[in-house]
């Protein structure tokens, strides 16, 4: 297989074409990720995430052209909902991010969710490892924003930029404590809306709250009002990010999350390879169609259906 090798030589065709074969979970992906996984650096995966029309698109657009003028080489993950049509993304990298066009340090990628429902797709997490291995200093990952908490984004980022808008001021009042868990940086963008003062007020207040009661510091999670489409206080974002990563790294905080998700992404994949093989092996020995004429029929119901199956398995003996 040539491809590792192309990609070893900083091939852009090749890292394309891997990553596509890693959505698609193609023959042998994972014996490729296994070879190229140890090419990665220091790397930093920072994961922006909100409800949709906060301006995820035009803040990460800014950040990483901010980054590029640091001659810092930047990966872009939009994950994208899933087309019912194509099964892929609905929107164009390149659609949305037009100040980037033109960067040999940049690479886009949009990627459809395909069914997964925490707003990142199941695979973001190997796309941003091939990005790491392809020597990437930072990789950028917008969340599709499905309007909830996305704390899976904690198990594939270092860092993480909640966005909101003043017009979530009621919604900052009813957030579950999840929001408050995974941000590292909160931004209120549009911060020319009538609002916005108030929403910086509302998040002051939970922080506070919080080390109250947990005890915990708080005093490095900045809240940064933006304008994005202005490039307003977008330095100030980039350095409330760069200081917050320099927390985290001092603290030993960065150590201790990516032990965690190093954790789940052995069982991930574990759990990924079980259920392909198993499920193969079922549905060759168990004869679905008739479990389905059952229950159409009355005879059977969908639970019974699936016990059977479980017990055909080899877990349950």
């Amino acid at each position: 297989m040539n491809l590792p090798q192309e990609f070893k030589q900083g091939k852009i065709r090749a890292l394309a074409k891997l990553i596509s074969a890693v959505e698609n979970r193609e023959e042998d992906y994972q014996k490729v990720l296994a070879d190229i996984y140890h090419q990665r650096e220091n790397s930093i995966r920072i994961g922006f995430t909100g409800s949709p029309g906060v301006g995820k698109s035009t803040l990460v657009d800014c950040i990483a052209r901010s980054l590029l003028e640091r001659n810092e080489r930047i990966g872009v993950i939009a994950v994208d909902p899933t087309s019912p049509f194509t099964g892929g993304a609905f929107l164009g990298d390149r659609v949305r991010f037009k100040g980037l066009d033109g960067s040999a340090n940049l690479f886009l990628r949009s990627m459809a969710t395909r069914g997964s429902s925490g707003g990142l797709s199941g695979q973001t997490d190997d796309v941003a490892l091939v990005m790491e291995a392809f020597g990437f200093d930072k990789v950028l990952i917008e969340t599709v924003g499905v309007g909830q908490v996305e704390l899976d984004i904690v198990d594939t980022c270092d860092l993480v930029v909640v966005i909101l808008v003043p017009e979530s001021g009621d919604a900052v009042q009813t957030m579950k404590a999840g929001l408050l868990e995974i941000a590292d940086v909160f931004v209120v963008n549009k911060a020319d809306r009538p609002g916005a003062d108030r929403v910086v007020s509302d998040l002051i207040s939970m922080l506070a709250v919080k080390k109250k009661h947990h005890g915990e510091e708080n005093d490095d999670i900045a809240i940064i009002s933006t304008e994005g489409t202005n490039e307003k206080n977008i330095d100030k974002l980039l350095e409330a990010i760069d200081s917050r990563l320099i927390s985290k790294i001092k603290s030993g905080e960065m150590e201790k999350s990516k032990r965690a998700r190093l954790r789940k992404k052995i069982l991930r994949i574990a759990q990924e390879r079980f259920v392909s093989e198993t499920s193969k092996s079922l549905f060759e020995t168990v004869q679905v169609d008739n479990l389905i004429d059952g229950i159409i029929s009355g005879k059977d119901d969908p639970f019974s259906a699936a016990k059977r199956i479980y017990e055909a398995s080899p877990v349950s003996n």
